[in-house]
């Protein structure tokens, strides 16, 4: 538990380094300098790349491919793939990207160099256009997408806006397993990050991830954290919702958004309820 706490302090400062260098055309490097990587087996042939810093990398290997579920940060690729190639020498063939911020999404432009197709929410490609990305998503959809890799049957969806108007969830149902990229960040306690100026939204965020639950599934791979179970999914959803009850009520009372962050975090956390940008953009869709 230290150990997870720990991480996400890092990482919550990585959530907001995001913020900034999304701003800047063809993708991005990491602001915090390098950070090592490790890899380790979830699934048989399934292995999770990971830091103390940007997002997971999931990656699914086959007989003849590999698909990967986010790229990181641009200048990170070198130290990642030398990682995936002690585990397999098969080419990366799909790039799944879980939505736009650069720790996800930075390493698209080299990946399809080597031929490989970049998949995302349509929502997502929008914004990835709009700040001229490199390496765009060449395969799109808007709600939900069926991909058969190897072994595994994928149902790619878009069950609406949350951390952004683009986040996806990866459902496996034949190994009853979901990933959330940083619709659900994970964390102890837990990471809720909002990017306004990327579609994303507190108020909707509870329906989304109850969309989630509807799913059958046991194990949950978050966007930044360790493998975890359905149970921390629940908890997650319950406390967003007690968070927008929490706001609600302060709203109808008369209180200032000042009063209202601070009210979210002193009881949730300080990492609850975490804007890129102006809270005030965030608080005014519960008025």
């Amino acid at each position: 538990m230290r150990k997870l706490k720990a991480e996400f302090a890092l990482c919550a400062g990585l959530l907001l380094a995001t913020a900034t260098v999304f701003a800047q055309p063809g993708g991005g490097s990491s602001p915090f300098g390098n950070f090592p990587l490790q890899i380790e087996e979830v699934r048989d042939g399934i292995y999770r790349i990971s830091s103390s810093a940007s997002g997971n990398i999931i990656a699914f290997t086959s007989d003849d491919a590999v698909l990967l579920v986010d790229s990181k940060f641009e200048n990170e690729y070198d130290r990642y793939m030398e990682l995936l190639r002690t585990v397999t020498d098969k080419p990366v063939r799909y790039v799944i990207n879980t939505h736009a911020h650069p720790d996800h999404t930075g390493g698209n432009a080299r990946l399809a160099g080597l031929g490989a197709d970049i998949v995302a929410t349509e929502n997502a490609r929008r914004r990835l256009a709009a700040i001229q990305q490199m390496g765009l998503p060449t395969i799109t959809f808007d709600d939900h997408l069926r991909l058969y890799f190897g072994e595994h049957v994928m149902d790619l969806y878009w069950f609406g806006r949350g951390h952004t108007d683009g986040d996806l969830v990866i459902h496996l149902p034949e190994e009853r397993m979901i990933l959330m990229g940083d619709l659900f960040a994970g964390g102890d306690p837990f990471v809720r990050a909002i990017d306004p100026a990327g579609g994303g939204t507190l108020k909707e965020w509870g329906p989304t991830v109850e969309k989630v639950l509807e799913l059958d599934f046991d194990a949950v791979i978050p966007g930044h954290s360790e493998p975890t179970d359905r149970a921390r999914l629940e908890a997650f959803h319950d406390e967003t919702l007690r968070i927008q009850e929490l706001i609600t009520e302060m709203l109808e009372a008369g209180r200032s958004v000042e009063d209202v962050q601070t009210a979210v975090r002193a009881e949730f956390g300080q990492m609850a309820f975490f804007v890129f940008g102006n809270a005030a953009d965030v608080i005014a869709e519960f008025q």
